[in-house]
């Protein structure tokens, strides 16, 4: 049975690392027992990136770099994505992951001109999401924790907006048959959007908004967390077809 692979292209900072553990952990324990192996690749440490043919799914988690800086390990994914479509494996790209496929299908990446997101955010599905086959049962709305600072400007042909916040146009978007991006952060729980607005704090402040309010805001978001665990569950359903 093929493995639904999680491909790590980062890693938080070094004082979260040591309270809570890294992005590809946090994916797998929401992930919670998807019925299907899970195996872990360190992308930008230099694994090697597997035959789309041996994928049941992907996940590509986010990252600390910016996708416009085009590092050699960034590009390479870049150029493998669209093979994983054409063999019709489920992916699903979480913030620097979302970007990544959006430019890899033909959309375009860049700093969003309202500066970053941080803290957790109000995400307002639309009715494009009722016939998905991911998105279909979250609510009209749902709290979602965000941390970014580049944004997908442009989309690609035939791509599907399913939510956005205040903020950002493209919170969740849907690239043809079986690949889905996410700007928030469903692994993150409230605990960790606490350390990332503490992390960025200075820069919070420098661009006019309150730490505190910020801190205030974390909330728990269990709807945004459930999307990792059905994109485990759709991932084992069509391995089970197979």
């Amino acid at each position: 049975m093929n493995p639904l692979y999680i491909l790590k292209v980062g890693t938080t900072y070094p004082a979260t690392a040591a309270r809570f553990g890294d992005f590809d952990a946090w994916v797998e324990a929401a992930l919670a027992n998807p019925g299907v192996a899970v195996e872990v690749l360190a992308i930008a440490e230099g694994a090697a990136l597997p035959n789309p043919a041996q994928c049941a799914g992907v996940i590509i988690t986010g990252s600390h770099a910016m996708v416009t800086d085009c590092l050699p390990w960034s590009v390479a994914v870049e150029q493998w994505l669209p093979s994983l479509l054409a063999h019709q494996v489920p992916v699903l790209g979480i913030c620097y992951g979302h970007q990544l496929l959006a430019r890899a299908l033909g959309g375009s990446v860049d700093a969003h001109p309202a500066g970053p997101e941080i803290g957790t955010v109000l995400i307002r599905a639309n009715s494009a999401r009722h016939d998905d086959p991911l998105f279909a049962a979250v609510p009209d709305q749902f709290y979602a924790h965000v941390t970014h600072t580049q944004s997908v400007v442009t989309l690609p042909a035939n791509a599907v907006i399913l939510a956005a916040s205040d903020h950002e146009a493209h919170q969740i978007v849907r690239f043809g048959d079986c690949a889905w991006g996410v700007q928030f952060h469903p692994e993150f729980d409230a605990a960790i959007s606490r350390d990332y607005i503490q992390a960025q704090a200075a820069a919070i402040t420098a661009a006019g908004h309150s730490v505190t309010d910020r801190l205030q805001a974390v909330t728990a978001t269990p709807q945004a967390r459930e999307v990792l665990t059905r994109f485990g569950q759709l991932v084992a359903a069509r391995n089970q077809k197979i």
